[in-house]
């Protein structure tokens, strides 16, 4: 019988892709989520019945338990960018990344993979950071022989980064960033899934590996880069940290007078975090270790930010057009 992977979160942005690449390696996938029938989509990734979603909520231990019952490895991909609700950074970046592991260990689970990101440190002033790593602490202590992933920002079709800016372009004239002297080392998706199938298929050696493309620019001259590809002239806006954080308090507060109907726009702890680059540490482990060589940043983001075009999928034609001769 096919091996069988359980990872948590695995219809989110990162795993999907980790499981699609694992069910395309043969094995049998199960997508531990909050929401199974929102992540129906998942069955597609493979034959019938090689992929399925279950309920799982990683601050329940019982149904951690259930849904990593017979499996040979697990895979953590569930994180949080901001607070909302009982999902809180301790809860969900420390003390489930905590349970997952300790409950591996108990089962005999043979590999673990759990992605973190770049920047995690128990010092850090924000609390993100601060329990990712944490998380990290808690998965070594249980699973010694863990692949931890420290991916930098992540890109791909379903990102909530180029996306995101590059909606915003449709209704301003001028786009606002935080930190944009920040430096970054953007990294597509399926790469940070190819690492943790080498991981679980045991080619890749336990410990930690930071992930991030072959480009480092600033926060800023990624957004050029961004409207470059949409075909739109924007003023990149940097604002500045002191009033950045005031306007995360205002946003927070906004937030938790609507009841979370208004998501916060930008929190303090992202204010925080934004303050430190977010690329790979000299020395550490990284792609390379790992026999796989990253993707280019400009070849992928053509590939799906062509919506935002002003005129969409027809840019290219038009031109085209406009390089005839009358």
């Amino acid at each position: 019988m096919s091996k069988l992977v359980t990872i948590y979160g695995g219809s989110g942005f990162v795993g999907r892709y980790i499981a699609r690449r694992m069910a395309r390696a043969g094995w049998r996938v199960r997508v531990a989520v909050r929401r199974p029938n929102e992540a129906i989509f998942v069955r597609t990734y493979g034959v019938v019945g090689q992929v399925e979603p279950v309920l799982c909520n990683i601050r329940d231990e019982a149904s951690v338990a259930a849904a990593m019952t017979s499996a040979d490895a697990v895979v953590n991909c569930v994180g949080i960018l901001a607070e909302t609700g009982k999902n809180r950074f301790a809860s969900v970046q420390a003390e489930g990344a905590d349970r997952i592991a300790r409950l591996a260990a108990k089962s005999g689970v043979a590999r673990m993979v759990h992605v973190s990101a770049i920047g995690a440190d128990a010092g850090a002033k924000s609390a993100y950071a601060r329990t990712k790593a944490q998380g990290e602490e808690a998965v070594l202590k249980h699973m010694p022989g863990a692949v931890i992933l420290r991916p930098s920002i992540i890109f791909g079709p379903e990102d909530d980064f180029f996306n995101r800016f590059a909606a915003m372009t449709r209704f301003s004239p001028v786009l606002p960033v935080v930190g944009g002297k920040t430096l970054f080392q953007p990294v597509y998706v399926d790469d940070v899934a190819a690492a943790a199938e080498r991981a679980l298929t045991g080619r890749a050696e336990p410990g930690i590996y930071e992930l991030g493309g072959p480009e480092v620019q600033r926060f800023s001259a990624l957004m050029q880069e961004m409207l470059r590809v949409i075909r739109r002239r924007r003023l990149v806006l940097d604002i500045p940290f002191p009033l950045a954080f005031v306007m995360g308090a205002g946003f927070e507060m906004g937030q938790a007078l609507s009841f979370g109907l208004i998501p916060a726009q930008i929190t303090r702890d992202q204010v925080a975090n934004l303050r430190n680059d977010n690329v790979v540490s000299l020395g550490a482990r990284g792609f390379e270790a790992l026999g796989i060589t990253p993707s280019a940043l400009e070849a992928i983001l053509p590939e799906y930010l062509w919506r935002f075009r002003p005129s969409g999928q027809y840019a290219a034609i038009k031109e085209s057009a406009r390089n005839l001769r009358p």
